[in-house]
């Protein structure tokens, strides 16, 4: 339950926060290059971001549960903890890097990203 709500996170992009200076632009063109530019952003791996990070909180916060309870309870807490929050981590790498694409592709084409 907990990975869908972390997966789900992770499907939220923010390159619809995207701002371009549009004086003299053709807006449909721009539109068709925006959707061009998102495709190239899919090909960030956001749901390999996720799982690594899932991953390695989950050692480290198991690790720490074990530490700090030391009981096997505060272990898989602390390892619970530790996946959720590497997770999310993942995922917000993974959401500025396909927005970091999106704003590239648009300079390349020539427009001005004022974000």
């Amino acid at each position: 339950m907990v990975a869908a709500a972390v997966l789900a996170l992770g499907g939220c992009t923010t390159t619809k926060e995207i701002i371009i200076d549009d004086k003299g632009v053709d807006m449909a063109a721009y539109r068709q290059d925006l959707a061009e530019c998102r495709v190239y952003a899919e090909q960030v791996r956001t749901g390999e971001k996720v799982a690594k990070g899932a991953a390695s909180g989950t050692v480290i916060g198991g690790a720490i549960g074990a530490i700090t309870g030391g009981s096997r309870d505060s272990a898989a807490r602390g390892a619970g903890v530790g996946a959720v929050s590497g997770a999310v981590k993942g995922a917000d790498r993974g959401e500025r890097e396909e927005a970091q694409v999106v704003k590239q592709c648009l300079r390349g084409r020539g427009y001005r990203v004022l974000n």
